[in-house]
C-alpha cells in the first residue's frame, strides 16, 4: 500500500516547524521514519500534513552538562551508539542501543522518534524511564518540560499537544562508580522485546546496596519503575537471596496479555530478567569498588 495524500513541509528551523504545526490541523512530524513510514504505508495514520525535521540541525545536539546528559530529539541512534562521550558517561545507554532494531534502522532512527512513538518495550523509552528523564516540548507557545511519568499517557500515546514537537531529552546520569545492566528477551534479535529490564545500583563503604533503580518494559503501555522494589533493595547485601526477593516482587507486578504473549509469561520473564539485571549490575558495582 501507499500513503494517503499529504502536503510535505521541509522546515529548516525549530521556529518554522512550530509555526507549521500551529497553523495546520492533522499534521504529523517525521523524524527517522522507522516507525512512521510503515504506518503511513498501511494507512494506519493519514495526516494531511507531514513536517520533516531532518534538516533542523538545532535538534541534533549532544553534550554533558554537569551530571545530566542532554540529547537533541533528532540525534541518530547510531550516532549515540558510536559516541565515546556516552560510553564514558552513560555506558548503560550504549548497552541498550545494541538491542535497538538493526544497524540499518539505527542509522536513520532517532532518540526523539523512539520516545514519541512510545512502543511499550522500546529500549530508549526504558532507559529514559530508568534515569528519570525530562522531555522538552516546544511550540509557538513556548517550551514545556515534561517528566517521563507524565509523558506516557497510553499505548503509543504521549502527552504532546498537536502543536508541539519534541526538541530533546535530559537524562540524569547515574552516580559515579555505579553498576549497570540492560537485558531483554525477544523471539529474534532485532525484534521488539517481549520484556526488557534495566538497572543500576551503587554500593556503600560496607559493600551494601546504597541506592538502586529498576525499569521494566513490556508489562503495560509504558515502562514500570517499581519504587517499592528499589526501596527494599537499599541497605541489603548484593547477594543472590536479595535479588531473588526483588525478582519475585517484579514477577508479581501487574501485566497485560495479548493474543501472542500471555500476562503470566510476561510476569515470568519479568522475574527472570530482573534477577539477571540486578545480578549483573551488582557484579559491575563490586568490580568498580575493587578497582
Amino acid at each position: 500500500m501507499k500513503p494517503a495524500p499529504f502536503v510535505y513541509h521541509d522546515p529548516r528551523t525549530v521556529e518554522e516547524a512550530c509555526v507549521i504545526l500551529a497553523t495546520h490541523e492533522n499534521a504529523r512530524v517525521l523524524a527517522g521514519g522507522q516507525s512512521l513510514m510503515p504506518l503511513l504505508n498501511f494507512r494506519a495514520v493519514t495526516p494531511d500534513h507531514l513536517v520533516d525535521l531532518n534538516r533542523i540541525e538545532a535538534l541534533s545536539y549532544l553534550h554533558v552538562q554537569g551530571d545530566v546528559l542532554e540529547i537533541g530529539a533528532m540525534k541518530r541512534q547510531r550516532g549515540l551508539e558510536r559516541c565515546g562521550e556516552i560510553g564514558q558517561h552513560c555506558p548503560l545507554l550504549h548497552e541498550a542501543l545494541a538491542h535497538v532494531g538493526h544497524v540499518q534502522t539505527r542509522n536513520r532512527g532517532t532518540i526523539g522518534g523512539s520516545l514519541c512513538h512510545l512502543d511499550a518495550s522500546a529500549e530508549l523509552v526504558n532507559i529514559t524511564a530508568l534515569l528519570g528523564g525530562r522531555l522538552h516540548a516546544v511550540s509557538r507557545r513556548g517550551r514545556r518540560d515534561i517528566a517521563f511519568a507524565d509523558f506516557a499517557t497510553g499505548y503509543l500515546t504521549t502527552s504532546l499537544a498537536p502543536d508541539e514537537l519534541l526538541a530533546g531529552v535530559s537524562l540524569p546520569l547515574p552516580p559515579a562508580r555505579h553498576g549497570h545492566a540492560f537485558v531483554e528477551f525477544a523471539r529474534r534479535r532485532g525484534d521488539f522485546a517481549i520484556i526488557a529490564c534495566s538497572a543500576w545500583l551503587t554500593l556503600d563503604d560496607r559493600g551494601d546496596i546504597a541506592d538502586a533503580a529498576l525499569a521494566l518494559s513490556g508489562l503495560g503501555h509504558a515502562p514500570v519503575r517499581p519504587t517499592e522494589i528499589e526501596q527494599a533493595l537499599r541497605g541489603q547485601k548484593p547477594i543472590a537471596e536479595t535479588f531473588k526477593a526483588a525478582a519475585a516482587a517484579a514477577g508479581a507486578l501487574e501485566a497485560d496479555g495479548d493474543p501472542f504473549v500471555s500476562a503470566a509469561y510476561r510476569k515470568h520473564l519479568a522475574r527472570i530478567l530482573s534477577y539477571r539485571a540486578l545480578e549483573q549490575a551488582a557484579a559491575r558495582a563490586c568490580a568498580g569498588a575493587a578497582a
